[in-house]
């Protein structure tokens, strides 16, 4: 009988964990890790681009946001695979050697499903509730981290593909500085896109960062007037 009970109690910490992470305070859990390795991490180590510690902290960005997100149903099973994969090859990378392209296509497709799955779950018919504004938020910053890998992946697959402060900007993290002016469209000028890839992708982020930001404006505007009671009701 005393064996019993560790198992027991093991099972309803698991179940614990469980609902925690598919509740909404899961997806603010991820939401608040976001912005630790988006805002925190690249000053605290500049250089961290490639070392145990970054790749670390993208694997416990991605996990937690597989699991916030874990009422998706397939989607969330293609994630969870991705994210999988992803992780093993960043990790395995300090092991064996793993072409340097390799890794960006794995990161940048784990993130791009995850921005899906959340965009789903942000979009997704119900009232407003301060979860589902950081849902939004999330988004916002996911897309950030997207067009970051997504310029990692061209510098690395094309050389010479932007010009100026390329150096301060290196690394699997460097990026992220050159992508949120970009999304924000501030334009610094430090960083400039030469290469007509990296011009039309530096473009497409311009254009992506306001449209988002109206969309999301709209939808949350119209989930709030749809959702308050008497909505359908004639005047």
């Amino acid at each position: 009988m005393a064996s019993r009970v560790p198992a027991f109690a093991q099972a309803r910490l698991i179940l614990a964990l469980v609902g925690f992470w598919r509740s909404d305070k899961g997806l603010s859990t991820f939401s608040g890790l976001l912005l630790v390795f988006v805002f925190v991490l690249p000053p605290l180590a500049p250089s961290a681009g490639g070392s145990l510690v970054a790749d670390a902290a993208f694997a416990v960005v991605l996990v937690s946001g597989v699991l916030a997100l874990s009422e998706r149903g397939r989607a969330w099973r293609l994630l969870m695979a991705t994210a999988l994969i992803s992780i093993a090859m960043v990790l395995g990378s300090h092991v064996i050697l793993v072409p340097e392209p390799v890794i960006h296509v794995a990161e940048l497709g784990a993130f791009a499903l995850l921005l899906l799955v959340v965009l789903g779950q942000t979009f997704r018919a119900g009232p407003v509730t301060l979860h589902r504004v950081l849902g939004g938020i999330s988004a916002y910053l996911l897309l950030g981290v997207v067009w970051a890998e997504a310029y990692t992946l061209i510098e690395a697959l094309q050389p010479g593909s932007f010009s100026g402060a390329v150096d301060a900007a290196r690394g699997n993290r460097g990026w992220l500085y050159f992508s949120f002016v970009t999304l924000t469209t501030v334009g610094y000028g430090d960083i400039l896109p030469v290469r007509p890839a990296a011009r039309s992708l530096a473009m497409l982020e311009a254009v992506t960062g306001p449209l988002y930001m109206t969309v999301l404006l709209a939808r949350l505007v119209s989930l709030a007037v749809t959702s308050r009671p008497g909505a359908d009701s004639p005047e």
